[in-house]
């Protein structure tokens, strides 16, 4: 990964591949951009002034070898009206438009002039976080299984201050931002791995490797722990494969004893083939990514962890597969639950609220501040929404307003959907306490009023992510969604 640092010093005087400087959208020049104008005799002011640039956030514009400057390069980027401060939006256009042209030109090392990066409602050092998570999501690469692995020429990357106090400030967001690009590419990672490799088993060790890297206190409840706790619905899920299902639990202990955690419950299914319903062939190698709820809790736990946030937290990710076999569940079929509540399993492709309605049940325990769910839960929420905003469900006002102000915070946006009582009906039947499905009709909401009828009195938000979790078609990828939403989320509740 990429070393960034912050340094406040004459511009001319350090030598780099490239140096990075802004221009608006009025034809003038940071004052960065305008002292190395100066020096290199208004090459700059020229190309603007012939329309080689118009300062739109996110145009660029690479000058190479420019005779009295140190650098090899100079990057003249777009950063919108001077007399503005950017958007979330905008400032990651800016950014990942410096990332893109400093992998075009493999320049090993660069310096970035910081002080077009203002983004309106953040601070400077949430700016320059900001920054660097937009520039490290850009340089991302899935190579893992590749034979012939990805250009990573970048090495470091120096954001320029204008004093020592600016790059003071500039180390904290630095810092930071490293913690959610990390937090992000391993959810990123964990995503994009295909089901024979990411199983409930490895993303058990994966766990692991996160106690041992980021001090989480990690448990691991095996099949035989689950049916003494009574996880009919969980286990009823893994019958139809070979691999175990692991109730994976990481806990991070930065507040006092007395405080309560917040709870995070990422669904984790690992390939989801529908079971008996089984899903039709087309892109049905996507459903690997139906463990992003589940990875995107590991990427928040390992962010949280490296910022050293003062905040009990909790993930809890119940891992399982979905396939057809002799032994999986049919259509019909009637499990019970931990909770003691009978479930009528109606669609085997609606697996998720089993597993998470015997996750959510065990997390009572903790007695959490606040408890949310993550899960790819269903289509209909992508029919609904799209792949903008994560679906969001609760009855708390507050717990609603400050999953919103996160979203906002982020650009890791969430929308509220009904959850009223009068859906409930749809998924009463007359065989068990409860049906697994509800018919066509507002399948995302009957599956969240699934998931309330197992969180009375609890302090609970769902997310559905199954339209942000990945993106579709030939270049396809986990987004690492919503790792920055969450997250930020922490940040809040432990400054509160």
């Amino acid at each position: 990964m990429t070393k960034y640092i912050a340094k406040s010093s004459n511009p001319l005087n350090l030598a780099t591949d490239c140096m990075v400087v802004g221009a608006y959208q009025d034809g003038s020049l940071t004052d960065t951009a305008q002292l190395v104008d100066d020096k290199i005799g208004g090459f700059l002011s020229s190309a603007i002034n012939q329309g080689d640039l118009n300062g739109d956030p996110g145009s660029a514009l690479l000058i190479p070898g420019l005779q009295g400057s140190k650098a090899s390069r100079v990057l003249l980027v777009g950063c919108g009206q001077r007399t503005t401060e950017l958007s979330i939006a905008d400032a990651s256009k800016i950014a990942s438009a410096i990332a893109g042209s400093l992998q075009k030109c493999r320049a090993k090392d660069a310096v970035i002039d910081i002080a077009g990066l203002s983004v309106d409602s953040h601070t400077q050092s949430e700016s320059i976080a900001i920054c660097l998570q937009s520039i490290e999501y850009s340089l991302y690469a899935f190579d893992q299984l590749k034979q012939k692995k990805s250009n990573k020429n970048l090495k470091s990357i120096i954001f320029l201050a204008t004093d020592r106090s600016d790059a003071n400030l500039a180390q904290v967001g630095i810092a930071r931002g490293q913690a959610l690009a990390n937090g992000v590419k391993t959810a990123r990672d964990l995503g994009n791995l295909p089901g024979n490799i990411c199983t409930p088993t490895y993303l058990a060790k994966e766990a692991k490797k996160l106690q041992k890297s980021h001090g989480l206190k990690v448990t691991i409840l095996e099949e035989k722990k689950m049916e003494e706790l009574g996880m009919g619905s969980l286990l009823s899920v893994s019958r139809g494969s070979r691999e175990p299902a692991k109730f994976i639990i990481m806990q991070y202990s930065g507040g006092a004893k007395k405080d309560a955690p917040i709870v995070l419950v990422g669904k984790g299914l690992t390939f989801d083939a529908g079971g008996i319903s089984l899903k039709p062939a087309g892109a049905m190698d996507e459903m690997k990514y139906d463990m992003c709820g589940g990875a995107s809790v590991f990427g928040v736990m390992q962010a949280v962890a490296e910022m050293k946030l003062p905040v009990n937290l909790i993930g809890v990710v119940p891992s399982s597969e979905n396939l057809p076999d002799g032994a999986a569940n049919k259509p019909g079929d009637v499990v019970t639950s931990m909770a003691g509540k009978t479930i009528e399993i109606l669609n085997t492709d609606a697996e998720g609220r089993l597993i998470l309605c015997d996750a959510l049940t065990y997390c009572r325990r903790f007695k959490p501040a606040k408890i949310i769910d993550i899960a790819t839960l269903t289509g209909a929420c992508v029919i609904a929404l799209g792949a903008h905003p994560s679906g969001m469900f609760t009855h708390s006002d507050e717990l609603s307003a400050e999953l919103e102000e996160a979203g906002n915070h982020t650009l890791d946006r969430v929308w509220r959907m009904p959850l009223w009582d009068d859906y409930q009906n749809q998924i009463d039947t007359p065989f068990a306490d409860i049906a697994n499905v509800g018919g066509r009709n507002a399948g995302a909401v009957t599956a969240a009023c699934f998931l309330a009828r197992f969180t009375e009195g609890l302090n609970w938000a769902h997310l559905d992510i199954a339209g942000t979790a990945w993106t579709q078609g030939k270049n396809k990828s986990s987004t690492g969604r919503p790792v920055s939403l969450l997250t930020q989320l922490v940040i809040n509740h432990a400054e509160k």
